[in-house]
């Protein structure tokens, strides 16, 4: 209140808003010039202006008799631009450098805030500016002079010439044909800084007359600053309260619009879309998904859409391939357009991708190769084809994206049926345009059979191998029976040779025996199943030991497979098991282990002695055997090494992949101490030396 008493109000102004130049009005920020010389000893020559640019130009007479103005650098100037001759293109007629150009440039982008006032008679008029234009000097007659001075240059460089050498020389001319321009091209162009110029230069200039400051109809026009109407109808703008007034003139500081993001052009909702008829909705959707199943289709346009309208619209933008639905080509590319790689017509892009369709429809499996063979289109049109339908996969080809619907093919025969004729009215103009054989037009599922083998897994061959032994082991026993009986009655068995017929009992047990019989026949020592016949031990048959012999061979399946895991921490099945051939190739004749160990067995044992089976997630497309997916490792030997080893094992239990910075800092976070790649090395080194 102290403040407000200090500082009275003096004088109330009322204050109007004049209409009269509204959009009309401009301020122009002429150069400083000298005290001596006021704007009204300026004479204007002419004007003009580029309306769309808010672009002036304006040509000024200079004062040649002022004292300060230095007439030979003016009479310089003059003869530099134009030259000893004068004539109606001169710039300086008078040889005098007597006028001068002053071009423009837009102070501010924003006017919004700017009004031009004029007070009279206690009255405050404001007209808002449509415009703020900085005038500078031009010079471009400065250019001019250059252009003249090379070419007095290049005449004087060329000299007297005949009139033969004045014809124009024979040149060879090379013709270019420039591909269409694609849409991200073509606004390219149109945001360069070239084309922005081109497109100034190409508005033409608006002329104007000039009239002094004095002269009548400046009068008149500056009458139009003032509100031609007192009353409150017309300036209702300002009866505002203060605080609204205050926010008329300094309103917040917001972005603009055009700096918000937008959604592309090309995005629509799926509240915009549903506004549109049906028929557009499908054509939209099946142009931006490409393939879709029915079902997929009918969660997208909403609930209580009729299934039967929909499969009526569908047929006219997309075709059946494998019981899904892919957009057609003519949607795709419509006609008089292009490549945008290699500028092919839509026509010939619409029949390649036809072809790739059609081939779909015979089989799951396309061939990039194949396609370009027969459609003769560039590598890139074929790869856009093929990335609409399917997926590539390595070493096999393109795989059509989604899996077979038999529930559609099912429910709607008479669609099936229908789009089988589409497609042979399809094949048949393929044929014609691109001469296909027989081979085209087979599919080559029994060349693929014939050309791969089949692969069987373990388990099956488990299977098999049962039901063999189950149909042969009749007939086994029998001769197994007989030629213990012949041994048994000849005396000098130990003299004779082995039979050459080993009969060997297949067990029953699901795992399979491992196979040791190639070590025993490389011993050459007369050995039946490990043992001598002239040895009065009890005959072991594939691991049926007796009583007393069942310990022995635990024992020391045991101490091998604690040796063997204390040297190499972690080892495969397939590894273990050639480390124990080699191992009974070491043994003496007759040793318990020669009785036979199954792979049960020798697993059994492995978790026995305190090591544990390592899930590790290998790809499902591996080459790898079964035996070389199971992997065991010694969980605790005993050494500085066992925490660190566990946390590895870990790691590779959820991934069969890991990159070394990852190891690196999952092994400081568990073991709590920062660790080198040189320690890391070391870790992995003794940890997995047998895998990697």
């Amino acid at each position: 209140m102290a403040n407000e008493e200090d500082d009275p109000i003096i004088q109330e102004i009322d204050v109007f808003l004049a209409r009269s130049l509204l959009e009309k009005l401009y301020l122009f920020q002429y150069p400083i010039r000298p005290a001596s010389m006021t704007y009204d000893d300026v004479t204007h020559l002419s004007a003009k202006i580029k309306p769309k640019q808010q672009k002036v130009e304006l040509e000024m007479a200079i004062d040649t008799l002022n004292p300060n103005y230095c007439r030979s650098k003016g009479e310089q100037i003059a003869l530099n631009v134009d030259g000893t001759c004068t004539d109606e293109t001169s710039t300086y007629s008078s040889k005098l450098m007597d006028k001068q150009t002053f071009c423009s440039s837009q102070a501010a982008s924003n006017v919004s805030r700017y009004a031009a006032a004029v007070y009279k008679k206690g009255e405050l008029h404001l007209t808002p500016l449509h415009g703020i234009l900085q005038l500078r000097p031009s010079f471009t007659y400065l250019d001019k002079a250059d252009a003249k001075h090379r070419e007095r240059e290049a005449a004087n460089e060329g000299g007297d010439s005949s009139q033969d050498e004045a014809e124009d020389d024979v040149k060879q001319i090379t013709v270019r044909f420039s591909r269409p321009e694609t849409e991200q091209a073509r606004q390219r162009r149109v945001q360069s800084y070239e084309f922005l110029q081109k497109r100034q230069a190409e508005e033409h200039w608006v002329h104007l007359h000039y009239y002094g400051l004095k002269d009548s109809r400046s009068e008149h026009e500056r009458q139009y600053l003032f509100s031609q109407g007192h009353g409150l109808a017309e300036n209702t703008e300002l009866i505002k309260s203060p605080s609204e007034y205050l926010m008329m003139l300094m309103p917040p500081s917001v972005e603009e619009e055009n700096d918000k993001p937008m959604a592309p052009s090309n995005v629509l909702s799926m509240a915009q879309l549903r506004t549109l008829p049906l028929a557009d909705q499908i054509k939209i959707l099946m142009k931006n998904v490409k393939v879709m199943p029915f079902a997929n289709l009918m969660s997208l346009l909403g609930s209580g859409t009729d299934p039967t309208a929909v499969l009526r619209c569908v047929q006219q933008v997309a075709l059946l391939v494998q019981g899904n639905w892919v957009v057609k080509s003519d949607v795709l590319y419509p006609k008089d357009t292009s490549s945008p790689h290699s500028g092919v017509p839509a026509e010939v892009l619409c029949r390649g991708r036809d072809f790739v369709m059609w081939k779909f429809t015979q089989d799951r499996w396309v061939v990039r190769k194949e396609v370009a063979a027969v459609t003769k289109l560039c590598p890139e049109d074929v790869k856009d084809f093929l990335e609409h339908m399917s997926v590539a996969r390595i070493n096999k080809g393109w795989e059509f994206m989604l899996p077979y619907d038999e529930d559609f093919v099912k429910k709607h025969p008479d669609i099936v049926q229908r789009q089988q004729m589409l497609w042979m009215g399809i094949q048949a103009k393929l044929e014609k345009v691109y001469n296909l054989l027989k081979e085209h037009l087979t599919p080559k599922k029994q060349e693929a059979q014939s050309a791969h083998p089949l692969v069987v897994s373990g388990e099956q061959r488990v299977n098999m191998a049962k039901a063999k032994v189950k149909q042969n082991y009749g007939q086994l026993e029998k001769e197994f029976q007989k030629q213990k009986a012949e041994m048994k009655s000849n005396d000098t068995a130990a003299k004779t040779d082995v039979p050459n017929i080993r009969i060997k009992e297949e067990p029953v047990s699901e795992e399979e025996p491992m196979d040791t019989s190639a070590l025993s026949e490389g011993l050459n020592n007369g050995l039946v199943n490990g043992l001598h016949p002239a040895q009065g031990s009890p005959d072991p048959v594939n691991g049926h030991l007796p009583g007393g012999c069942i310990d022995r061979v635990a024992q020391e399946l045991k101490a091998f497979v604690s040796s063997t895991f204390k040297k190499q921490f972690v080892l495969t099945l397939s590894e273990l098991k050639r480390l124990f051939n080699l191992h009974l190739a070491s043994l003496p004749p007759g040793h318990t282990l020669f009785s036979g160990i199954s792979d049960k067995m020798l697993q059994d044992m492995v978790l026995d002695t305190g090591c544990k089976q390592i899930l590790v997630p290998f790809p499902p497309q591996t080459a790898a055997s079964p035996d070389e997916l199971k992997v065991y490792a010694l969980w605790e030997a005993g050494d500085t090494y066992d925490q660190h080893r566990q946390v590895l094992l870990e790691i590779f239990s959820k991934n069969y992949r890991v990159r070394r910075n990852v190891i690196q800092n999952q092994l400081s976070q568990e073991c709590g101490e920062d660790l080198n790649k040189q320690e890391v090395d070391r870790v992995l080194k003794v940890s997995f030396c047998s895998l990697w």
